[in-house]
């Protein structure tokens, strides 16, 4: 556990964070797992008082806490709205370390694992699985609930999220262009996420070519940034995770380090909370995270605008992790010749990481409101910025509203920019 959290207040201890809640229920419209549900005890104000009894131990079943905890989307509407800013994400996920005593799933802990120590292990398990997706042997193996009895159901969920799988890892690809090898004098260090590396490489792809336009680029070469870790109980691994990749940015010299997950973006920036007990690393971490951008608030239109009636979609880390909107939404007007804007624009998709498989019906629920607001735009593509959106939207949009495609902000400019090359 952290057992200390960066608040509007200055540091503060979990329990001190929590009882920051005065209860007054500003933050429930803000949260769609209460939208959803109706239920008090899947709202902020009904999480926090969980977290605090669990704290005070005076819950007759500690573990009675799980349903509440585990069901938070770590979204962030709550604190935007909240008028004291109460850090509801980060004190449910000081919960979920409490209620496992500090550890993560074993899945979890097993990916943890071989993205630190082994990952050229890692790769080839990856590259695998997508041969076994592309010859239909994963959806095989899921429909049969082979994964249900290896206690993996909502990898079952996973494979029927993911409907393409890239030929090729974008690190790789990255490696081979010896020109993003020079960091000495780059303006922009790429950080490639593990959403765009592993999963979503047409991204990256775009990303880099949309700051090459805008200056000399390297790539960072970097690992996993520690989300993940961080996310499911692993604290220690995640501060370690942080360590390597704050010594390859100093290393790498003083150019911007851009990130273009939403998730991972807001992860780096955040990295001061994980130190706030290692001043040394703590001093580190400041400086690194000034360096940090998201691609979604540096991307700017393409020279060439689309036909296509656009509308955007915020990201949650973006929006309500960075404060980040203005500027997307100017990248956007600026790569099609209609923008319409999207009802509930910050409300959340209901991918958030692993939710989508790990609670399938309620994510399930946000997603089709989320579908439906973009139906009434009639829009035929919905930017966004976060790897989960990404593949959610797909995902819902292919259920609910084929005529709509999604894609990330770099994307729409790099076609932009394509355009242009081809003398469209």
């Amino acid at each position: 556990m952290l057992r200390r959290l960066q608040t509007g207040l200055g540091e503060k201890s979990t329990y001190d964070a929590v009882s920051q809640c005065s209860r007054c229920g500003y933050c429930e419209q803000a949260c769609p797992t209460y939208v959803a549900t109706g239920e008090e005890g899947l709202s902020p104000r009904g999480r926090n008082q969980a977290l605090r009894l669990l704290l005070e131990g005076k819950l007759a079943d500690p573990k009675s806490a799980a349903k509440f905890l585990d069901t938070c989307l770590l979204c962030g509407a709550c604190s935007t709205a909240c008028y004291a800013h109460v850090r509801v994400p980060d004190l449910v996920l000081e919960g979920r370390r409490l209620l496992r005593g500090g550890g993560a799933p074993a899945t979890a802990r097993l990916l943890t694992w071989l993205l630190m120590e082994k990952p050229r292990l890692f790769e080839t398990l990856l590259r695998v699985a997508y041969a076994l997706k592309r010859l239909g042997l994963s959806r095989l193996v899921a429909r049969l609930g082979l994964l249900d009895l290896l206690g993996m159901p909502g990898l079952a969920v996973a494979e029927e999220h993911l409907e393409t799988v890239p030929d090729g890892l974008l690190a790789h690809e990255l490696r081979d262009r010896s020109e993003l090898a020079d960091t000495k004098g780059a303006r922009w260090l790429y950080f490639a996420p593990c959403g765009p590396n592993f999963v979503l490489p047409n991204v990256g792809r775009a990303t880099v070519a949309v700051l090459e336009s805008k200056g000399k680029t390297a790539f960072l070469n970097n690992g996993c940034c520690g989300l993940l870790a961080y996310n499911y109980g692993e604290v220690e691994d995640a501060r370690e995770m942080a360590r390597r990749t704050i010594s390859r940015a100093e290393a790498a010299g003083e150019g911007t380090i851009v990130a273009d997950c939403s998730s991972c973006a807001a992860h780096l920036k955040g990295y001061p909370q994980l130190f706030l007990e290692q001043p040394d690393w703590k001093a580190r971490a400041d400086a690194f995270s000034k360096r940090v951008r998201d691609a979604a608030e540096i991307i700017e239109p393409g020279p060439v605008k689309r036909e296509e009636k656009a509308t955007y979609h915020d990201s949650c880390r973006a929006k309500h992790g960075q404060g980040i909107s203005a500027a997307p939404r100017e990248a956007v007007k600026g790569c099609c010749r209609e923008f319409v804007e999207l009802p509930e624009s910050d409300a959340c998709c209901g991918g958030a990481g692993a939710f989508a498989f790990t609670q399938p019906e309620l994510s399930d629920e946000v997603l089709r409101r989320k579908i439906s607001n973009i139906a009434s735009t009639g829009a035929k593509v919905v930017a966004t910025s976060s790897t989960s959106c990404l593949l959610q939207l797909a995902h819902g949009l292919a259920q609910y509203y084929p005529e709509c495609r999604v894609a990330h902000v770099s994307e729409l400019a790099w076609e932009g920019l394509a355009n242009r090359r081809n003398g469209c």
